[in-house]
């Protein structure tokens, strides 16, 4: 059951994976969460390093979606101006938005990582889709208000897990 809380890899930002190092392992996609891992709470759009690394991936070949629990016209529109395919109220950890994002990218799941910050929509969510998953640090330490809750959770099974 903790298995399913585990993420694959982490990273502590998103631009500090490498694309051509996926594409090279045969990952030809990645599912991108949006909020506070492509974007952080409150920003209106990714920082340049964080869109840079879109592009990177590409150029890399490999096919980016996001993938949200976000419902607003907001989160559609970052996903086109980074000239990618969104999938908003997606209902993480469901996995039926992991599977339309898959569908979108025309992709199987040993083609696909998916890339976010938290363990109880993103891991969780991933794993449930029997994806490879890329836990992130948060873009910022600030939380709405109905994540805090599973951010406390998160440090109590993250607690003594080796980073590396």
């Amino acid at each position: 059951m903790i298995d399913f809380f585990r993420p694959t890899k982490f990273a502590t930002r998103i631009n500090q994976i490498d694309p051509s190092e996926l594409r090279a392992r045969g990952i030809r996609g990645a599912i991108v969460d949006l909020d506070n891992t492509l974007v952080g709470f409150r920003a209106l759009a990714p920082l340049e390093e964080d869109a840079a690394w879109v592009r990177r991936a590409k150029e890399a070949d490999v096919r980016v979606a996001v993938l949200t629990n976000n419902g607003t016209p907001w989160a559609s529109q970052v996903a086109k101006d980074l000239g990618v395919p969104c999938i908003p109220r997606a209902r993480k950890p469901l996995p039926r938005g992991f599977r339309r994002a898959m569908n979108v990218l025309e992709l199987r799941p040993d083609e696909v990582v998916v890339i976010g910050d938290q363990l109880f929509t993103d891991v969780l969510g991933a794993k449930l889709a029997g994806l490879e998953v890329i836990l992130v640090d948060p873009l910022v330490r600030h939380d709405p208000w109905n994540t805090r809750p599973l951010r406390w959770l998160e440090r109590i099974l993250m607690r003594g897990v080796p980073r590396a």
